[in-house]
């Protein structure tokens, strides 16, 4: 699903109309709903990063980590939230678990992973919606929670582009308990079909009651804890314990007349949009040599989703959330997917310190200029979440397209000489990127393997299709 009407662009380009986008149509429910009772934006992204806890497990999960950017719409003040997940083993004895290798096709290509116990990083999430709420939050906590109660009660429909990749993951999404969640009666869940959780009921039910402490210091904390000592894990009460949320302030970098924040890291984001030519009126050969230059990286593969909020008070909040692939590891009776950070080679720089905060590839953005909020954006897909984001923030921003051709307009991913193409593109791309040197590798449509975007702001707000997302503004009261 792409932008809804509702989300096109306004006549009134110096104002943002309330809105979220997501992955899924039940988690931008989710946000609708708390910003049409009164909540912030920081409010309406805590409930539906929560939904998406229940509606988009192949992606994300209670138990993983990431990372955000907040505008305050009334102080003017943005900052960067680091909720990505800690690396294990405070206070722990070394313990012989280990990582359980496998290879998974995707797309053309197999692709290596690292699973099981011992992947699993102390989770942030949390601890980072607890402090988004803390910040800026106006409605109670347990208010926040009831949507994603709501949708683990009944089920929430399996879309698409989630049952496409849970057809890839399934050695891992399978394992343990996830066969009884993935694959109810032997066979995997369709498209269209009801994802049902029960056990998230009692982990969120223990959420609203506890609070996201209930993860670091409580009942669901407990629960992985004796999971970790039952198979031989490393996340520790200490590691639990000493867990927190950080705030920073973003880097920023002057593009198309905006001022663009985001944040460093791995991501390559900052470098790549300051370095990055106008491309208005580019014609296609050139404009696709261009992003492939700027562009050309090595690939990974990851499992992220990522949400954009914006209020009426013009306040603005992108959040990027991920388990990494999943261990295949469940809390018994709770149905909780642990992450599998550790087993994430790409994200692994030198010694991993226990304690230490894991580097991560997100890059939620924010666009201003001196109206307010021009963009809010993210997008998930390991390193192909660089090449998604700028490719649709340069179309919005320099390129002028309205967010729901920006984000469903074809794509490019280049990685170490080779240009992966989806369709679409016009016939002369091909050979001008050859013309460079390039090896080009068409696809056949469009996939995830391109990432998802999620965008709101003045020119409106759009999902990506090749993660089944979603978009909608705030009903007109």
């Amino acid at each position: 699903m792409g932008v809804t009407e509702t989300c096109r662009k306004r006549h009134d380009l110096s104002t943002v109309q309330a809105a979220v986008a997501a992955g899924h149509t039940a988690t931008v429910e989710a946000g609708i709903e708390v910003l049409e009772t009164g909540g912030s934006a920081a409010d309406a992204a805590v409930a539906a990063c929560l939904a998406s806890c229940v509606s988009e497990t192949v992606m994300t999960g209670l138990l993983g980590g990431g990372h955000g950017i907040y505008l305050d719409g009334a102080s003017g003040e943005t900052r960067n939230l680091d909720c990505f997940v800690s690396v294990p083993g405070l206070d722990a004895q070394r313990r012989q678990a280990e990582l359980l290798q496998l290879d998974i096709p995707f797309g053309t290509e197999l692709v290596h992973y690292a699973v099981g116990i011992a992947s699993c990083g102390v989770p942030g999430l949390p601890a980072g919606l607890a402090a988004l709420h803390g910040a800026y939050g106006r409605l109670p906590w347990p208010r926040l929670v009831e949507p994603a109660l709501r949708l683990a009660r009944r089920g929430v429909e399996f879309p698409p582009a989630h049952a496409s990749c849970l057809a890839m993951l399934a050695p891992v999404m399978t394992m343990n308990e996830g066969a009884r969640i993935y694959a109810p009666g032997g066979e995997l869940l369709s498209p269209g079909a009801r994802l049902e959780q029960p056990g998230l009921v009692r982990a969120l039910e223990l959420l609203a009651a506890e609070g996201p402490r209930s993860v670091y210091e409580g009942s669901l904390g407990a629960s992985l804890l004796e999971l970790m000592d039952e198979r031989g894990g490393v996340v520790t009460e200490l590691g639990l314990r000493s867990y927190d949320a950080s705030w920073s302030e973003p880097v920023e970098v002057a593009y198309a007349d905006t001022r663009f924040l985001t944040r460093a890291g791995l991501s390559g984001v900052p470098a790549t949009i300051a370095d990055l030519p106008p491309l208005r009126g580019v014609a296609a050969p050139e404009r696709a040599v261009a992003l492939a230059r700027a562009l050309d990286a090595a690939s990974v593969e990851g499992h992220t989703t990522n949400l954009s909020v914006v209020d009426g008070a013009g306040s603005a909040c992108v959040l990027t959330t991920s388990l990494g692939l999943g261990s295949g590891d469940f809390l018994p009776r709770l149905d909780l997917h642990l992450n599998s950070m550790l087993g994430e080679t790409d994200l692994i720089r030198g010694g991993l310190e226990p304690g230490e905060r894991m580097a991560s590839m997100m890059a939620p953005s924010i666009a201003v200029d001196a109206d307010g909020i021009v963009l809010a954006a993210g997008a998930a897909g390991g390193t192909r979440l660089r090449s998604a984001l700028v490719q649709v923030v340069a179309g919005i921003l320099d390129e002028g397209l309205e967010p729901d051709a920006a984000v469903t307009r074809p794509r490019l991913h280049p990685t170490a000489g080779l240009v992966h193409l989806e369709p679409g593109f016009e016939p002369g791309v091909a050979p001008a990127l050859e013309a460079e040197g390039y090896e080009v590798r068409a696809w056949p449509a469009l996939h995830h393997y391109f990432g998802g975007v999620s965008v709101t702001g003045r020119a409106g707000c759009a999902g990506d299709p090749r993660r089944s997302g979603s978009a909608r503004v705030v009903s007109p009261r």
